[in-house]
């Protein structure tokens, strides 16, 4: 995985995610942010990197559109502009957020034996936005 940085957009993964939700119709972006979030949530085996990151990057939408939520103003996140995503996101969000931070989560391996609590410490974050706003 290219990790340019610490934030939730500065790896090529989420940037690749956020073309994808740009190059979706409107009417489709949530659904694919679901998606992202439904596959790390309810991952049986060991989530892959990438697809942590992806996750990480959809919660991080969801999130801005919470109260006390931080805007993405990024140049890697989405470009388009965004539905305003159902209540019922933010669980599922704080789930996939959960199996980032899990034991058989390659992305929370490979910050950890980095040694950097500032990555662990933002997902800490997007989750307490997300589990404070209403679920609908």
């Amino acid at each position: 995985m290219g990790t340019w940085d610490i934030g939730h957009f500065d790896n090529d993964s989420a940037a690749d995610f956020s073309g994808a939700v740009d190059d979706t119709p409107r009417a489709g972006r949530e659904a694919v942010v679901r998606e992202a979030l439904a596959f790390a949530a309810e991952a049986s085996e060991y989530l892959d990197s990438d697809e942590g990151a992806v996750a990480v990057a959809a919660a991080a939408l969801v999130a801005a559109q919470c109260p006390g939520g931080e805007a993405v103003t990024t140049a890697y996140g989405p470009k388009e502009p965004l539905p305003d995503f159902a209540p019922e996101l933010r669980p599922l969000a704080v789930r996939a957020l959960d199996a980032v931070l899990g034991n058989d989560s390659e992305l929370h391996e490979l910050w950890d034996e980095s040694g950097d609590k500032t990555w662990a410490a933002g997902i800490a974050r997007l989750k307490e936005v997300l589990a404070a706003a209403p679920a609908g």
